[in-house]
């Protein structure tokens, strides 16, 4: 296990994480244990999955799992394996109008995981068999919870409940406890990082970087016009106190989520929440990037656009959403270079981790810290 005690040390005189951290197989199989099935992750959108009967099959931690909308519009995750012979269930996303059948022997689950069907059990013709049960056979449960449409999964079982983990963001942002509406395919937007999913966090937390890579960006909202957050739950990111929502040459505007304090007149607020979500909040759209780790240096990255009204998803509102959504797959694709010079950096064998700036590093401090932290207690 690596010494990550300088990296827990106060910022002003800690190394960031060691390059092992980026590009090792062991570390990385090691932080998908302490990192990823220990806490909450995020593992897709209920958007994916909008109408009852739609299933969609995932790959996480290499667990084969399957998100599922219920008749009642409820989500539930299986693993996504027939109780027989461990057959997957589903290999394509698609609308399903009857049960979960598995191809092989044609068990069948109902949307709730419950086992329904095993035809000819017991021999040709004969269903059900003593020594089988259905209730004793469901499919097997995925723990998750839904916010902000983002399907959260705790493959260990072992984390506190959501809300309790999270308590600090929902509590930060509860104003924004309101139905969100997805944008539609126009709302987009995946990219393919060479690089390690935390160098994604880490640019992301901060803004020291805005002058430099996002130099439009910063024409209206400057450097000076942010903020740095940090909090103990598991997150950190930056906000900014000039935000200017989109209007139209005709006077058009989104619809605001409604009843929101004079803080969100101008103010918007970029967060990261460990390990792998980076969520934004504006008075009139939100946005959710799922960071999906395919190795030490490969991530995908999904961006997801949402709305305050379902009226601005509509065809009225088309032409702003595809500027909307253009300036921000503008403003990540700048990102793309950084992150990706970031993790061949970490090839150099004499980079130590880096020094940080005690005024404008802090949130990337934090995420640093807090991986420190996670790795350091489960080798432990």
């Amino acid at each position: 296990m690596l010494d990550l005690r300088n990296v827990l040390s106060p910022i002003e005189s800690a190394n960031g994480l060691p390059n092992a951290c980026y590009t090792s197989d062991d570390m990385y199989r090691h932080e998908q244990e302490s990192l990823f099935t220990n806490n909450w992750a995020a593992i897709g959108f209920g958007k994916d999955i909008a109408k009852p009967g739609m299933v969609k099959p995932v790959t996480f931690l290499g667990i084969p799992m399957l998100l599922v909308r219920t008749r009642d519009g409820d989500i539930n995750v299986f693993q996504n394996v027939c109780r027989h012979r461990g057959m997957i269930l589903v290999d394509t996303p698609q609308q399903l109008h009857g049960p979960i059948t598995c191809p092989y022997h044609a068990w069948s689950y109902d949307l709730e995981g419950t086992l329904r069907r095993t035809p000819h059990v017991g021999g040709p013709g004969i269903d059900k068999i003593d020594s089988l049960k259905h209730c004793d056979y469901p499919l097997i449960t995925v723990r998750s919870h839904i916010w902000r449409d983002i399907i959260f999964v705790n493959v260990g079982a072992d984390a506190p409940d959501f809300e309790i983990a999270a308590d600090s963001l929902v509590s930060r942002w509860c104003e924004f406890d309101q139905p969100v509406f997805h944008g539609g395919t126009d709302s987009s937007i995946i990219f393919t990082l060479d690089c390690n999913w935390k160098l994604a966090v880490e640019n992301y937390c901060e803004a020291y970087h805005l002058p430099f890579i996002h130099p439009t960006l910063n024409t209206y909202s400057r450097l000076e016009d942010h903020y740095n957050i940090l909090d103990d739950g598991g997150f950190a990111g930056q906000g900014t106190t000039v935000y200017q929502p989109q209007i139209t040459d005709d006077g058009r505007h989104f619809p605001r989520f409604a009843a929101l304090s004079d803080k969100w007149e101008k103010g918007a607020e970029y967060v990261a929440l460990f390990p792998n979500v980076l969520l934004g909040v504006h008075n009139d759209h939100a946005f959710a990037i799922l960071l999906t780790p395919e190795g030490t240096g490969r991530t995908v990255e999904q961006v997801e656009i949402y709305y305050a009204d379902e009226a601005a998803c509509n065809d009225g509102y088309a032409d702003m959403r595809r500027t909307n959504t253009e300036m921000w797959r503008t403003v990540f694709a700048e990102d793309v270079g950084v992150v990706e010079g970031m993790q061949r950096g970490r090839s150099a064998n004499g980079y130590d981790g880096g020094k940080f700036s005690a005024v404008m590093d802090t949130p990337t401090h934090h995420f640093h810290k807090w991986v420190a932290q996670e790795l350091s207690a489960r080798a432990n």
